[in-house]
């Protein structure tokens, strides 16, 4: 059974930005970055996808944490996921999300409300291309 994981909160630290999970708690083990995101357009959200041995799990980035994604792009700082006491390199995340914002503007596949939603968060970074 695919198991998801929500990110609550980010804090960015040198060139590193650290995501928290909502439960801190969550142990994961044999997690490897798969180096891609998708879109989960009815939950207004951004999933990263982790290898975890025989599945994928999810790295839910709702849009209560969008701001940090911005953040993330503008400072070019590199991702990672704070686990316990430990952080998981999110490999290829700038790439992925920033591929994926293109690909939605003005994409209503994915829904009106999601595609205007991405559109007003990330105009800053849409209107750079």
């Amino acid at each position: 059974m695919r198991k998801t994981y929500i990110v609550e909160k980010g804090t960015l630290q040198d060139s590193h930005i650290y995501f928290e999970l909502q439960n801190p708690k969550d142990q994961v083990k044999n997690w490897q970055a798969s180096g891609r995101i998708i879109a989960d357009s009815d939950e207004l959200a951004f999933i990263y996808l982790m290898d975890e041995e025989t599945e994928y799990s999810y790295v839910k980035f709702p849009q209560s944490v969008w701001p940090l994604l911005v953040e993330t792009l503008q400072s070019k700082a590199i991702p990672m996921l704070k686990c316990g006491t430990e952080a998981i390199e999110l490999v290829n995340f700038q790439d992925e999300l920033q591929s994926l914002i293109y690909n939605i503007e003005g994409n209503y596949n994915y829904g009106e409300v999601f595609t205007s939603t991405v559109e007003e968060t990330f105009a800053e970074l849409l209107s750079e291309a």
